[in-house]
């Protein structure tokens, strides 16, 4: 074993050559560029490419895999190439803690918008280092004080004003100060003591996967943590699959990657899952562990700036986070002011509950609270498979009611619960544009006025009321065990057959 600056290194053979490995190494960060559309993430990651990837290359990039690595003073940085913000927190949401650093991007002529919000409260979510690279300063009307002014206003601290967020002003035009841009990317990378363990157990993430009609299954991977061989047989959470081929950015096949090292891989018997965790055995898919008390961020907020730089947080009280979704901004807003100080909004917008609006309920632990607004097929389907609970709402005063019912779970913790009846939903079906469970009652008995508890498998998705009970044409009050029944649920909730109606009243400890 051989000791250099402090590092442990073993000799490795790999095709007649010997090569150095470091145990323990500062391995190259793992960097994710993020930010409004049009502000420049496009360009910026292609500039970095075309001048550090391409000096050793003729036509330039000549495999896409979704990453790449560049060298910077003797150093390599690993670039994924810009994941919307559903993939970034679907990785996340999966266990697949990736990204070591964060680089947002933001628009010296426009500022911050929308997106860099929602970027904003993805960073947060995921607790990582961040640098706000202040683009398109080749232009005249370019501002960046602004940017650096609205930055705050939503929690960034840049270090200008006293925070710890470092910023650098760039051209990905003219190519002004992409160095100085790398240059702080290994300096955070260093303060934050990135490192791996070559000769450790092996985790790797699955950042894409496709099917490729030559090919099979393909998906390109970063390695975290120990070393992936070619030829050797390794596990995408429990399903095995062998190591046929790996390919680098450049195209080159090679026989090991090293950790923060991104290769093509070939081999899979199917194609794996985004965030998918590749081990050297066979292992349960690990779930993360949301951060919580996500303060609220939104686009027309202010916050304390002077509490902040004094260095003041507020009191943690038990809270509950939701992502809140409206069908008008003055309806938003309405909402926003009703709800009390125990709701965390990790975010808020206007139209139909998306994707990335799933994937960050996921990430952050939250809810989806949806007001009068669509939700398509696909993303009540995807809410289901990420275990989101959506609530749809129209009167905005069950809205209010059902959130105020679960603050007060949370504020007495003296009051316990003797369960009643449980019922099972069995069917489902529509009868005058009423959406109806039909229910087995399992035990005890189901009331119309009873306090329900909506369950799904042992987890508690959020407190109904029964509307409506009948059976067959009758309007019934109770329903004993084993007998049937139809309720309309109220508000009107996602709920799926399988799911559980749970009857419960409230006593006194």
């Amino acid at each position: 074993m051989v000791r250099q600056k402090g590092k442990s290194t073993t000799t490795t053979k790999d095709s007649g050559n010997l090569a150095s490995v470091p145990t323990t190494m500062f391995r190259p960060p793992i960097v994710t560029v993020m930010g409004h559309v049009d502000h420049g993430k496009t360009t910026l990651l292609d500039v970095i490419r075309k001048t550090q990837v391409a000096k050793q290359e003729t036509g330039g990039i000549t495999q896409g895999i979704g990453a790449y690595q560049v060298e910077h003073k003797g150093k390599k940085i690993t670039f994924i190439d810009t994941p919307g913000h559903a993939a970034f927190a679907k990785m996340r949401s999966r266990g697949a803690q990736v990204t070591d650093i964060v680089v947002l991007v933001v628009a010296a002529t426009e500022g911050v918008k929308p997106q860099t919000v929602e970027s904003i409260n993805h960073i947060r979510a995921a607790d990582v280092p961040i640098i706000v690279a202040i683009n398109k300063m080749d232009l005249p009307e370019a501002d960046p004080v602004r940017v650096k002014s609205e930055l705050v206003k939503y929690e960034v601290m840049v270090e200008e004003f006293g925070g710890k967020v470092p910023v650098v002003e760039v051209s990905a035009k003219t190519g002004k100060n992409i160095e100085q841009l790398l240059d702080m990317i290994q300096l955070v990378a260093e303060l934050t003591g990135v490192s791996g363990e070559a000769s450790g157990e092996l985790e790797a993430v699955v950042i894409e996967s496709q099917l490729d009609s030559k090919r099979g299954p393909t998906a390109t991977v970063i390695v975290r943590q120990g070393t992936l061989r070619l030829g050797e047989t390794i596990y995408v959470d429990e399903t095995p699959a062998r190591v046929r081929l790996m390919v680098t950015d450049r195209g080159e096949g090679v026989r090991e990657a090293l950790p923060s090292m991104p290769v093509l891989v070939l081999g899979f018997g199917t194609v794996p899952s985004v965030g998918g965790v590749i081990g050297s055995k066979s292992q349960p898919a690990r779930s993360y562990q949301p951060k919580k008390q996500l303060p609220e961020l939104k686009m027309e907020g202010e916050v304390d700036i002077e509490a902040m730089l004094a260095g003041e947080e507020p009191a943690k009280r038990p809270s509950i986070e939701v992502i809140l979704k409206a069908d008008v901004e003055g309806m938003l807003e309405a909402i926003r002011s009703n709800l009390s100080d125990e709701v965390i909004i990790v975010q808020a917008g206007v139209g139909p509950v998306t994707e990335s609006d799933v994937m960050l309920a996921a990430d952050a632990g939250a809810r989806i609270i949806a007001f009068n607004v669509p939700i398509p097929a696909a993303i009540e389907k995807l809410a289901n498979n990420e275990k989101v609970a959506i609530f749809r709402y129209q009167l905005i005063y069950e809205l209010l009611e059902d959130v105020e019912k679960q603050i007060l779970k949370l504020l007495e913790p003296t009051i316990d619960e003797e369960e009643l009846g449980r019922a099972e939903i069995v069917a489902e079906f529509t009868i005058k544009n009423e959406r109806v469970a039909g229910c087995k009652v399992l035990n005890g008995e189901l009331g119309k006025t009873d306090l329900i508890h909506w369950q799904r498998g042992d987890k508690i998705l959020g407190e109904v009321k029964i509307r409506s009970m009948k059976r067959g044409r009758e309007e019934i009050i109770r329903a004993k065990s084993g007998t049937e029944c139809g309720v309309v649920l109220s508000p009107r909730v996602d709920f799926k057959v399988g799911d559980r109606l749970v009857a419960y009243k409230k006593i006194s400890v």
